[in-house]
């Protein structure tokens, strides 16, 4: 346990379960209507689209949490990577974070941020790359300064995603009268499975960080698998009832037609312009917040990996600032990578390319489970998952599937991503073998 044995554990079924609901319940859903709709043609298969999504995302978890309860340290994918398949494999995957899946995500959230912000002042189109890029530059500035005032934004941001999340969902229900199955995109878009489904788990990432709660919970063996079932389930209807009101509301080809902003325009139907006004803020708000969370905790990552010496560049990278203690070469080496991919690809791309990318090791990671219960064969642990080994199967096809389905539907995306994954092979043996001829002068 390490780590969290002076924890108090009090954490039981129903805290556990909002935590996760918590960690995975996001304004993806409301980002991804549209482009799910379009890649499926139709809004009934769009609707099952949300399900497979959620279904991978729950098998997902369920197996994560076993290789987290197993390797109880903090650092994520990275970290289980490494122990279970060495420092290259881990090295690999830190090095894909830093530079593809991290500044994709940062970017994609400024860019969904500048479009609903430019959408309710009634800006031009092109000022939200302008307003994203400020507000990602805000954000970095706020977090370097290592204020307190993080864990604000977070709680407010947590109230303000379930609110519209809650509202569009009961309201849009009950009201509008669209029919909701079989109707039309009305775009021509060839058919794809694997695109809707990929733009499903935008909305579901989160699902990674729902074993870190084990160590404090009373009796985590029983109790979290049901907390992640439930959690996930209640994430699942959540997406499913909003997609459904908005149906009920807006033709499937408006909701198309209006992208990111197919929620608000919902809202406004439902509740006229000053609550459709609201429900856009908290839409905003909870963006705002999500984009601040990743901020906080992606530079971790390449900063990690340059305090060990393992990067590029290390020593810029590893930098503290003096004053506020906080990592300003990592945070600002994501902050460069990240405006530069908001200005060349829109924030649907980026999100597909961050979620490819790390569909990539979520599958090693999965696998990793079979290998960890090979290792201590009849150890008591902290947690097990449950419908061994059917459960990590679909973890691993669902993976598979991600990856299959993007070389097909975007190759120069997926042989991007994997182009610089290859360029970290020989980035490695030269770290490696300058490290090693450093020992070598000390030792002589």
């Amino acid at each position: 346990m390490g780590n969290n044995a002076h924890l108090k554990k009090n954490i039981g079924f129903s805290v556990a379960t909002s935590l996760v609901v918590g960690t995975v319940i996001g304004s993806g859903i409301f980002m991804k209507p549209g482009i799910v709709i379009a890649a499926t043609g139709n809004s009934t298969i769009a609707l099952w689209a949300w399900i497979i999504g959620g279904i991978i995302t729950l098998a997902s978890g369920l197996t994560i949490a076993e290789v987290s309860v197993k390797i109880p340290k903090t650092g994520g994918l990275y970290v289980y990577i490494e122990e279970v398949y060495g420092k290259f494999w881990g090295f690999l995957c830190g090095w894909v974070q830093t530079l593809v899946y991290g500044p994709a995500i940062m970017g994609a959230l400024s860019l969904y941020f500048g479009t609903l912000v430019a959408g309710f002042f009634g800006f031009s189109e092109n000022s939200k790359i302008i307003i994203g890029i400020i507000t990602i530059l805000f954000l970095c500035f706020m977090n370097l300064l290592g204020t307190q005032y993080g864990g604000f934004i977070q709680n407010i941001a947590t109230i303000g995603k379930l609110i519209p999340i809650i509202l569009i969902a009961t309201f849009g229900i009950f009201n509008g009268d669209m029919h909701i199955l079989n109707m039309e995109s009305g775009v021509n878009q060839s058919f794809s499975m694997g695109a809707a489904i990929l733009a499903t788990l935008f909305a579901y990432d989160g699902w990674m960080n729902v074993g870190y709660i084990a160590g404090e919970m009373k009796n985590p063996s029983k109790t979290l698998p049901r907390a992640i079932i439930s959690g996930i389930l209640i994430v699942i209807v959540a997406y499913l009832t909003v997609n459904i009101a908005m149906l009920h509301v807006l033709p499937a080809s408006k909701i198309v037609a209006l992208g990111p902003n197919a929620a608000s325009t919902a809202a406004a139907l439902l509740f006229g312009k000053m609550g459709g006004n609201i429900i856009t803020i908290g839409i905003m708000v909870s963006i705002f917040g999500c984009l601040n969370g990743k901020i906080l905790t992606f530079p971790r990552i390449p900063f990690a990996m340059a305090s060990n010496g393992i990067l590029p560049g290390s020593k810029a990278l590893s930098t503290v600032h003096p004053k506020f203690k906080t990592p300003i070469g990592a945070t600002l080496s994501q902050l460069v990578i990240a405006i530069f991919m908001m200005l060349f690809g829109n924030p649907d791309r980026l999100s597909d390319i961050a979620m490819f990318s790390v569909f990539l090791f979520y599958g090693l990671a999965f696998l990793a489970v079979f290998l960890l219960r090979k290792k201590d064969i009849g150890a008591k642990s902290l947690y097990k998952v449950p419908l061994y080994p059917f459960t990590p199967i679909v973890a691993v096809v669902g993976a598979l599937y991600i990856v299959g389905s993007t070389f097909i539907n975007s190759p120069i995306d997926a042989f991007l991503s994997i182009g610089i994954a290859i360029i970290g092979i020989p980035v490695y043996m030269k770290l490696k073998s300058n490290q090693q001829k450093k020992s070598l002068t000390k030792a002589s």
